[in-house]
């Protein structure tokens, strides 16, 4: 043979898994770099959640106590009912309503919002026509309210005023209201409202 058929190729260098797999050793710099990024890594994967779970139980918390404090509070409060309550409940309170007063209560049974507000002789009538009812339906020296209702919402109706009653039902699941009115001034009467609604 030849120098010709046997030719000598240059010596090539092994591939990098047919040095027993091995890599080069690497600094220190580069070791702590990389630590550094899994360990950021890590804490931005389990801490951002655990900080928005936090920040949400603090705010669930922080609402259910406001409520809590809201249902925990006997008898009526000086403000009118949100709009929303006022739809739930039917009680169109009048814009023309000063000293208005509610309270609501809720149990598996029954909610009730005890409304308390005067108004003035058009604002009565206004108040009864929205609610489907009129001046007519009001009774002379009838007291709508049961002696319970007016026990919770902290009403005295006794001798020397002008009484007049009525209750509005309605078919449920819609509520229906006992209305009862100081007549004593007719240009500026005094309503009170217990809206029950049942289940």
């Amino acid at each position: 043979m030849t120098a010709v058929d046997h030719p000598v190729l240059p010596r090539q260098s092994s591939p990098p898994d047919e040095d027993g797999g091995r890599r080069p050793p690497q600094d220190r710099r580069r070791t702590i770099r990389r630590r550094l990024i899994t360990a950021t890594i890590i804490v931005l994967l389990i801490g951002v959640p655990a900080g928005y779970l936090l920040i949400s139980a603090g705010q669930s918390r922080r609402s259910g106590e406001d409520k809590e404090a809201e249902a925990a509070a006997q008898g009526l409060r000086e403000d009118w009912p949100s709009r929303m309550q006022r739809r739930i409940f039917e009680v169109p309170v009048p814009g023309d309503a000063v000293d208005v007063k509610y309270y609501e209560t809720n149990n598996w049974k029954a909610s009730r919002m005890y409304v308390q507000f005067r108004t003035s002789s058009f604002g009565l009538d206004r108040f009864l026509s929205r609610l489907g009812s009129g001046r007519a339906a009001l009774q002379d020296g009838k007291v709508t309210v049961s002696a319970r209702d007016s026990g919770i919402a902290g009403w005295h109706f006794g001798s020397g005023v002008d009484w007049a009653g009525t209750t509005h039902t309605n078919e449920r699941p819609r509520p229906t209201q006992d209305i009862t009115v100081d007549m004593t001034d007719p240009t500026s009467p005094v309503v009170y409202v217990v809206s029950a609604s049942t289940p």
